[in-house]
């Protein structure tokens, strides 16, 4: 820690909050927006989001005795605060191997409840353990923090179903409404929530209003008692929190979020309430730090290194398979009119920030719902329509129902775009996505291209949106696209990318997407070796191409190299077509373990996992070998038997 954040040092843990004054508070807001500008933009993460919420995690703090007092976040991003306050101030390694998280984590600190960051959850969460405590007879108090974004997440509406159920069972709900998720927040909720910010507030209306009517002669009390009869009424119109009453939740606000004493006396009123109880906070994302204040994209909701003076980026890591997709997008939206695009609140990361623009009637952001967008893109493909429903690879997990019984069942021309596929890293075990094929296997009729270049991305997203009577799903990395990978041959619909010069090869080695580089230079170390190797793509990698059993046979091994996991994925797949085809030769699957990987680069994970072309091609020498041994073996003794 540096200087200029005198205050800051001296937090320990949430109890030291409790001996500062007004001016103490607000000169410690100020010291945190300052370490968080500094220490994010070195590291990068998500900095807009906890710029907001400063003052907010501060009245948390004061007014609830974590961890006896368990307070949940949902996501997760925005907890940057609360692990300043909670004694974790070391932010040199963030979401670095050895560093802290970029989400909540059990690991670091009891003060860490849940960690899975995937939004509108904390809703179920908080409503658990809310009935644990009654069942238990436990007095803690559960408070839930949830933006106004994971609000448009349909797990956030049945939990509070059942939280609303039961009058009597204390939990604290914070809506902070900063009018975004990732961009601007789009839809119905949010326009409440709008309408909520741009009111004046019932009671003060009605204050005024009495105060008028009682000097009205003869018809201003019946006339008052009529208005404040028709309370419920007249409440809907003036501010519609009569919305959360109606599910029969006390509504407090809209306070301001960055009131440290505003927040705590609205916290400290919930926490007697002894039911449950909402709180609408209003905070400005992005607050303090101007290059986030006027980057309307997302005001710096997520960040890679950058000059903490200008908020612009130190490096470029080039062209990145997302911008790839999204300029292909665009003209793919130019040549077909019936193309359109889904998102779950994420149009820029996920690249659909430029189709938007350029049709911006044919472009439909659903929030925080990725089980509505599969099933709303199954309703358009009926109706006419190729929607490409553009998500991360570990969202996707979200709809796996709706994939598979609302559009496979269907047949509905759906093309899912799984951005973020693979090991991502730095972000952890949740932002891995490292199921989709595995999961996907098993849908009826679905296809799965993984790309290996950006030409690859460019022609599969074409060959995938001409499919209109099946579901297909294109997926692809994180980061920066690497150069071309040339084909030198194909066999049935697969690209061969390497063959021996002479003879029959020993290995045929299936690469599987962006791994295709890696599994040449695993070609190249096998040669050393003395062990000959085709390498082929399928492209396409669910269904298994045909022409891959009777190629398989022409070796003595096969090896597929993946980056999802081994349980269920590519390898199963071919292990399964060989199986069928009644070709019995030996088979290696390498991939992710079934296990959740902490945060760590990209480069440090593979290498942990031994998913590096030296640990492969020393598996599948020693394999080989093996094999060399049996038959050496046999034949010895045929020889003996001879003589």
């Amino acid at each position: 820690m540096g200087d200029g954040w005198d205050l800051l040092t001296r937090i320990k843990g949430p109890r030291d909050l409790d001996r500062l004054g007004p001016e103490q508070l607000e000169q410690l807001a100020g010291e945190i927006r300052s370490f968080l500008v500094d220490a994010v933009s070195k590291t990068g993460g998500h900095l807009g989001p906890n710029l907001g919420v400063v003052e907010l995690t501060i009245a948390l703090h004061r007014v609830f005795d974590s961890p006896k007092d368990k307070v949940l976040f949902d996501t997760g991003h925005q907890s940057y605060v609360h692990k300043l306050l909670t004694g974790r101030q070391d932010f040199g390694k963030l979401k670095s191997r050895g560093g802290l998280s970029g989400y909540p984590s059990r690991a670091e600190s009891e003060h860490d409840i849940i960690e899975n960051s995937h939004a509108s959850t904390v809703l179920g969460w908080a409503d658990g353990l809310a009935k644990a405590n009654q069942v238990l007879g436990r007095d803690d108090h559960v408070v839930a923090v949830i933006g106004d974004g994971a609000l448009t997440g349909g797990m956030a509406w049945e939990a509070l179903n059942n939280i609303a159920a039961a009058k009597d069972r204390p939990l604290v709900i914070v809506v902070n409404d900063n009018e975004r998720s990732y961009a601007p927040t789009i839809g119905g909720l949010a326009n409440h929530l709008a309408t909520l910010r741009t009111t004046d507030g019932y009671e003060r209306f009605l204050a005024r209003g009495k105060d008028i009517l009682e000097r009205t002669p003869v018809v201003g009390r019946p006339l008052y008692e009529t208005l404040h009869g028709a309370k419920k009424g007249l409440k809907d119109f003036i501010a519609p929190q009569g919305m959360f009453e109606d599910l029969g939740l006390k509504y407090v606000g809209p306070i301001d979020g960055h009131d440290v004493e505003a927040m705590e006396s609205a916290l400290q009123r919930a926490k007697r309430f002894g039911g449950p109880v909402i709180i609408h906070c209003l905070t400005e994302k992005g607050r303090g730090y101007q290059p986030a204040l006027l980057d309307e994209a997302d005001r710096f909701h997520a960040v890679g290194k950058i000059h903490p003076d200008t908020g612009l980026p130190i490096a470029s890591s080039g062209v990145d398979w997302t911008s790839v997709f999204g300029e292909e997008m665009v003209k793919l939206g130019h040549e077909r009119a019936d193309v359109v695009a889904i998102t779950a609140a994420m149009l820029q990361p996920v690249g659909l920030e430029k189709f938007a623009k350029a049709f911006p009637d044919r472009v439909y952001d659903v929030g925080i719902a990725e089980q509505h967008g599969a099933v709303s893109a199954a309703g358009l493909a009926t109706g006419g329509l190729h929607p490409v429903f553009a998500v991360y690879a570990t969202f996707l997990n979200r709809a796996f129902d709706q994939v598979l019984m609302d559009v496979a069942l269907h047949n509905c021309g759906v093309t899912f775009v799984l951005d973020r596929a693979g090991i991502t890293g730095t972000d952890g075990a949740s932002h891995n996505g490292m199921w989709d094929m595995s999961i996907l296997q098993c849908v009826p009729g679905l296809r799965i291209a993984a790309p290996r270049d950006a030409d690859q991305v460019r022609a599969q997203l074409r060959e995938a949106v001409a499919v209109e009577d099946a579901p297909t799903v294109v997926r692809f990395s994180k980061g920066a696209v690497g150069p071309a990978v040339a084909a030198v041959g194909k066999v049935g619909g697969m690209d061969v990318l390497r063959r021996p010069a002479e003879g029959p090869a020993d290995v045929l080695l299936v690469s599987v997407g962006a791994l295709a580089p890696m599994c040449l230079e695993i070609a190249d170390l096998l040669d050393k070796q003395g062990i000959s190797t085709t390498v082929v793509d399928p492209r396409w990698v669910k269904p298994v191409d045909e022409a891959l059993p009777p190629l398989a046979e022409q070796h003595r091994v096969v090896v597929t190299v993946e980056d999802n996991s081994r349980a269920g994925g590519v390898g199963s797949a071919v292990a399964q077509s060989l199986r069928d085809a009644g070709i019995d030769i030996p088979l290696r699957d390498f991939g992710i373990p079934a296990r959740f990987l902490d945060h760590a680069s990209r480069k440090e994970l593979m290498a942990e996992i031994g998913l590096t072309a030296p640990d492969i091609a020393r598996q599948v020498t020693g394999l080989v070998s093996r094999i060399d041994g049996r038959m050496a073996g046999e034949l010895s003794a045929e020889e003996i038997t001879r003589d």
